[in-house]
C-alpha cells in the first residue's frame, strides 16, 4: 500500500445499547424481602401451630402461596417499563374506585366490618391493593401539573383525589388503611416540591380535624365515630385504666414482648400461642416475635425494614424521571408509615388501627400487594441502572 494512500477507518460492529432485561434486580432489596419473607413463615409456623386443630401447618401454608404468587408478580413487573404506567392513570383510578366501592356493596361482614370480597382461595381486601393503585395514579397526576406544582389548585386536587377513597376505605371501617392513603397524598406532595406553606397548612387542618372528631364533635353530642372506636384509638393514652377491655391487646402485647428479653422464649412463648395476645398472627405479629425470639430477632427484623426502606429512598434518588421519583416517595412513604404504627401500636406508643405489618403479617392481600410495591421499586432500579449505562456513566446501586 502506497504510503500516500488513505488509511481507511477500521470498521468496527454497532455496539447495540444494552436491554433493561439484562439488568439484575436489586440485591440489597431483594435481601431484604427475602429476609422477611422467611422471618414471616418462621414466627406463622410457631405462633399458629394450635390455632386450627388437625392442621398445625394451615397459615404458613397459605402464607407462603401468597409470598410466592406475590414473588412471581413482583418479577414480572420489574421487567416491564414503570413508566407506561402513567399512561393509564385515570383507568388505573378509576379501579381503585371500583374496588373499594365493590366491597362496600358486595363484601363481607366480619367482626363488624366489611373489608373485603371472599374469592375461592382467599379474601380480597381492596383497601390493600388501593394503596398501590393510588400510588401510581397521583404519581402520574403530579408530574401531569409539574409546571403547577406550587399552585394551590394542584395542592387541593391531589388532595382531594387521596381523600376521596380513603374515605370510603374508612367507611369499611379501615382506619389504618385509610391512614396510608393521605400520608401518600402528603409525601408525593412534599417529593415533588409543593410549598411548604400547603404543607404546613394541611398538617394544620388535620390537626384540627383530628381534634373536632376526637374531642369537640362528642362533647357536643355528636359521634363521627363510634365510641368503642375513639377508646380503641386512645386507650394507648391511659393503657392501665381500661386494661381488660379496650387496653386489653395492648397490654397483653407488651408484656408478651418483654417476656422474650434477650433471646426469646422459644417453644415457652405462652402468651402469644395460648391466644393471650389476639390476630398475633396478623395485625400483632410483632409481639409473637419478640417473644419467641426477643430483643434480637426483632432487632434483626426491624434491620430488615431499615434495610428495606433504604433502597427505596435510594431508588427515589436515582430515579430516572420524576415519574420514578414519586412512586418510589410513594412506596417508602406506605411502608415507613406502615411499619412505624405497627410496631408502635404493639409496644404502646400508638393507637391501634389495625395496620398490618409489611411481608410478616399473615394474609394474601397485605403479601401480594407489599410486594406489587416492590415490584415497581425494582422495575424504577432498573430503568435507572440501564439509563445510565446508555449514557455512559457507572450503573448506580
Amino acid at each position: 500500500m502506497s504510503p500516500l494512500s488513505p488509511i481507511k477507518p477500521t470498521e468496527e460492529a454497532p455496539v447495540s445499547p444494552p436491554r433493561v432485561l439484562q439488568w439484575p434486580l436489586d440485591p440489597l432489596l431483594t435481601l431484604a424481602v427475602l429476609g422477611l419473607g422467611i422471618a414471616s413463615v418462621v414466627t406463622l409456623g410457631a405462633a399458629t401451630r394450635d390455632l386450627v386443630p388437625g392442621q398445625p401447618h394451615y397459615y404458613v401454608d397459605r402464607q407462603a402461596i401468597y409470598l410466592l404468587v406475590g414473588a412471581l408478580f413482583m418479577l414480572t413487573l420489574s421487567r416491564l417499563d414503570y413508566a407506561r404506567l402513567r399512561q393509564w392513570k385515570n383507568g388505573i383510578y378509576a379501579l381503585l374506585m371500583f374496588t373499594i366501592l365493590a366491597v362496600l356493596g358486595l363484601g363481607h361482614t366480619a367482626r363488624g366490618s366489611q373489608r373485603a370480597i371472599s374469592l375461592p382461595f382467599f379474601s380480597f381486601q381492596a383497601s390493600e391493593l388501593g394503596k398501590v393503585l393510588l400510588i401510581l395514579a397521583l404519581s402520574a397526576f403530579v408530574v401531569d401539573r409539574a409546571r403547577r406544582l406550587r399552585e394551590r389548585d394542584t395542592t387541593v386536587r391531589v388532595m382531594l383525589a387521596a381523600l376521596v377513597p380513603a374515605m370510603f376505605v374508612i367507611a369499611q371501617p379501615d382506619l389504618g388503611s385509610g391512614m396510608v392513603y393521605v400520608m401518600v397524598g402528603l409525601t408525593l406532595l412534599f417529593v415533588a416540591g409543593t410549598s411548604w406553606k400547603h404543607l404546613t397548612g394541611l398538617l394544620a387542618l388535620g390537626v384540627i380535624s383530628l381534634t373536632f372528631v376526637l374531642v369537640a364533635a362528642p362533647a357536643a353530642g355528636v359521634h363521627v365515630l363510634k365510641p368503642y372506636q375513639v377508646a380503641r384509638l386512645t386507650a394507648f393514652l391511659h393503657p392501665t385504666t381500661n386494661a381488660q377491655k379496650e387496653g386489653y391487646q395492648q397490654e397483653e402485647s407488651k408484656i408478651a414482648i418483654g417476656a422474650g428479653q434477650k433471646t426469646g422464649r422459644g417453644s415457652s412463648a405462652n402468651q402469644t400461642k395460648l391466644n393471650f395476645v389476639p390476630e398475633d398472627h396478623t395485625d400483632f405479629i410483632f409481639a409473637a416475635v419478640g417473644e419467641q425470639y426477643g430483643f434480637l430477632g426483632a432487632g434483626l427484623v426491624l434491620c430488615l425494614y431499615a434495610l428495606l426502606i433504604w433502597r427505596a429512598l435510594r431508588i427515589l434518588v436515582m430515579a430516572k424521571d420524576l415519574f420514578g421519583s414519586l412512586v418510589a416517595g410513594g412506596v417508602a412513604a406506605m411502608l415507613m408509615f406502615q411499619v412505624f404504627v405497627n410496631v408502635g401500636m404493639t409496644i404502646g406508643i400508638m393507637p391501634i388501627t389495625g395496620v398490618t405489618l409489611p411481608l410478616m403479617s399473615y394474609g394474601g392481600s397485605s403479601v401480594i400487594t407489599t410486594l406489587l410495591a416492590v415490584g415497581l421499586l425494582q422495575s424504577i432500579y432498573v430503568q435507572a441502572r440501564a439509563s445510565a449505562a446508555l449514557k455512559g456513566r457507572v450503573p448506580l446501586y
